[in-house]
């Protein structure tokens, strides 16, 4: 099996996963914040809706410099622009993972400011840029819905509120 395969199923199925998150984002609650210094559940889904765009980042460039990364985006308008986005940049990025394994295992360096921060595996920075990235910022979102009374959906096995 190459590499882009095991990489694809696992990309899907997070991305599944993903949507059915952002999908329960309330239009009405955008701008809610569970503190000052926190990102508001509408910019927390649209920055988990904006990281598979560093899939192309990873896998057509040899480097990135951070000082070079557009600025942030601004608030959302609605779920459904979220999920627009969403589905615009999984798609993009799930057609760079084909890619041979000599491709996925070649070096991507990320940078600040000219300096070095780390060099890895495409495949590896793929999965931690990208799909661990997601991730981390799903559960976060999780949180979010709960704080607000939202219905959590199953993401590993049954959550509080659905058994599948």
């Amino acid at each position: 099996m190459a590499l882009k395969d095991g990489l694809i199923a696992e990309y899907d199925h997070e991305v599944a996963t993903t949507r059915k998150l952002i999908e329960r984002v309330p239009d009405d609650k955008l701008a809610w914040k569970p503190h000052p210094k926190s990102m508001s559940i509408g910019g927390l889904a649209q920055h988990i809706a904006n990281l598979p765009n560093w899939g192309s980042m990873i896998l057509e460039q040899a480097a990135f410099d951070l000082a070079d990364a557009p600025p942030n985006q601004s608030e959302p308008s609605s779920r459904a622009a979220v999920l627009s986005f969403f589905e615009q940049s999984t798609a993009a990025a799930r057609k760079q993972l084909d890619r041979s394994d000599a491709e996925l295992m070649a070096l991507w360096t990320l940078k600040r400011d000219g300096h070095e921060m780390f060099t890895l595996p495409r495949i590896a920075a793929f999965r931690s840029f990208v799909l661990n990235h997601v991730i981390h910022h799903r559960g976060q979102l999780s949180v979010y819905l709960r704080l607000n009374d939202i219905a959590v959906p199953a993401i590993y096995g049954p959550s509080a509120d659905e058994g599948s």
